[in-house]
């Protein structure tokens, strides 16, 4: 019994085969400055938080993007919010490793042929999307 012969694709366009290439590695991440960044004080007992958990969301979201451990998602988060001449700080590892149990993390975006948005925003982004204004980190895409 003959066996079938594989099909041979050939690409034909190298102009859209490049363009498309380079996009997937196409992402930007925006911030938005007005974002709560910093946990308002509760009123209650204890110690307040000293980031909101959009920042820890941000953080995480960034850590599960990149396969980054929690000490380099500190330094890289940092350096991002530098890149923006954001006056903000980064969560320390150790706050990171602490709050990740408490916080949940879905990540949804829709397949695109080009790049991949991060943003991070304020409540305004729950009327925007749709999803709620508790949602304050969502995939956009061009």
């Amino acid at each position: 019994m003959n066996k079938p012969r594989p099909k041979i694709y050939r690409t034909l366009n190298w102009s859209s085969y490049n363009r498309a290439l380079i996009n997937r590695g196409n992402i930007a991440i925006w911030f938005d400055p007005n974002t709560q960044w910093y946990e308002q004080p509760q009123g209650k007992q204890g110690r307040n938080q000293t980031y909101s958990d959009t920042a820890i969301q941000c953080c995480l979201m960034i850590k599960s993007l990149f396969r980054l451990s929690l000490r380099m998602v500190t330094g890289f988060v940092q350096s991002l919010i530098q890149l923006f001449g954001l006056d903000w700080a980064a969560p320390d590892y150790s706050t990171l490793c602490r709050r990740q149990k408490y916080i949940d993390i879905s990540i949804s975006y829709q397949r695109s042929s080009g790049g991949l948005h991060l943003l991070i925003a304020g409540d305004w982004l729950g009327e925007m999307v749709g999803s709620g204004a508790d949602r304050s980190i969502e995939w956009m895409t061009k």
